[in-house]
């Protein structure tokens, strides 16, 4: 089986549904500023690229008629370069990575692209018109339940606190606020992003502007402020322990983005002179309670691990982790069921973090789609920084499933 290694990964600012700097960029230019992005940052031409996967949770409206196609020819890539849209939810950039680079080890490419894409300020959770099916929700409601209910639904269960959530996402703003401070999201490639500003004859002028940071981070966060929020998705229940304890402060933000990366053949590399940064070693899916579905994590990552012969421990001495912050219950969770849920695994400023080092989701936020290919960038990028041999990847799914990817720094 041919090797296949990742040369370049880059992601775009995060920002606010509705009210962040990206609100009003359509999505279709958020995914070609990724594509252009990275081959740019690859010092590779365009038509190298044989085939592009994107990644995105709601492929519909602004984001339909597949998306991975429209955004690889607005970015310019020659028609050659084909391109198509795949959904595994919350996992759809993470699965677009692994099914572009397994295209590879395959022998049927040698120059991909893995991307994600999501604009939640475009299309709503849920789509535009969500459509469940009558007699099947009769029989089993919870694969269409609220991801913020799945979130309160663990809390209760496993007897995650209010006071616990609260520090995990103050942890994931201190950390996130750092690495802006310190210029560590080296991944980011700036958008030419726009809105429309209302004129005084009663037209709208277009008005472009450039980001290039994720607008969601809270520089000083403060916990008791966060502590005051009430439960976003379930009031407080009498005798109900850690029930209404998911709120605004402790889920991920709803968020626009995308993200993407480049994939090579040893021979595709040789032939355009650059080197590896990071190689996958194995990419794997576990099904759990659609009801519960944030514990996907704990239920995915010994499966991986156990696949490909290795330990906890292993990452723990070694290794980073990317552990997607869709709600603090279900991260918190998933961590003391992997044997890394002491503080001191994700807390801001300590020697043993290794749990999303410059933030999470809660803090930079979820684009959904385009999470599993953005944080692989982010991932990528603290290995390199911190030097750490392997980078773990994981995230809960809508629908009850969890999905872990295992890579390698390369020498």
């Amino acid at each position: 089986m041919r090797e296949a290694y990742i040369v370049e990964a880059v992601r775009t600012p995060g920002c606010k549904r509705g009210k962040g700097l990206l609100a009003q960029t359509r999505p279709e230019d958020l995914l070609k500023t990724a594509l252009a992005g990275v081959v740019e940052r690859a010092g590779i031409p365009k038509e190298a690229v044989e085939d592009v996967m994107c990644g995105c949770s709601f492929p519909e409206a602004e984001q339909g008629i597949n998306v991975g196609r429209i955004g690889t020819l607005m970015a310019g890539f020659p028609i050659t370069s084909c391109g198509a849209t795949v959904n595994r939810f919350c996992s759809s950039g993470l699965e677009a990575i692994a099914i572009s680079t397994m295209k590879i080890m395959a022998g049927s490419h040698h120059v991909t692209i893995g991307a994600g894409l999501e604009s939640m300020s475009t299309v709503p959770m849920g789509g535009n018109l969500p459509r469940p099916h009558p007699e099947w929700s009769k029989v089993d409601p919870t694969v269409y339940m609220s991801m913020g209910i799945t979130a309160e639904n663990v809390a209760r269960r496993y007897n995650v606190t209010r006071e616990d959530q609260d520090y995990f996402a103050y942890h994931s703003h201190l950390k996130a606020a750092d690495a802006q401070k310190n210029g560590y999201f080296k991944e980011i490639v700036p958008v030419e992003a726009y809105k429309f500003e209302p004129q005084p004859d009663g037209s709208y002028k277009k008005v472009t502007y450039k980001v290039d940071y994720d607008d969601g981070v809270i520089a000083q966060p403060d916990l008791e402020k966060m502590g005051k929020l009430r439960g976003a998705f379930s009031a407080s229940m009498p005798n109900v322990p850690n029930s209404g304890s998911v709120t605004a402060a402790n889920s991920s933000q709803t968020t626009d983005g995308a993200a993407a990366t480049l994939i090579m053949s040893k021979e595709a590399m040789q032939k355009y002179g650059l080197k590896p940064k990071v190689k996958l070693l194995g990419y794997t899916v576990a099904g759990c309670k659609p009801d519960e579905m944030g514990i996907g994590p704990a239920v995915v990552i010994p499966k991986l691990l156990k696949q490909l012969g290795m330990t906890m421990d292993q990452i723990i001495k070694d290794g980073v982790i990317e552990l997607n912050e869709a709600f603090a219950s279900q991260s918190l969770y998933c961590a003391r069921e992997l044997g890394i849920g002491d503080p001191k695994y994700f807390e801001f400023g300590s020697k043993d973090l290794i749990i999303n080092p410059t933030g999470g989701a809660i803090a930079l936020g979820h684009p959904l789609g385009c999470s599993g290919a953005k944080i692989f960038a982010t991932l990528v990028s603290n290995m390199q920084r911190l030097g750490k041999k392997y980078g773990l990847e994981s995230m809960c799914i809508g629908g009850g499933m969890g999905a872990a990817a295992l890579f390698e720094l390369c020498d």
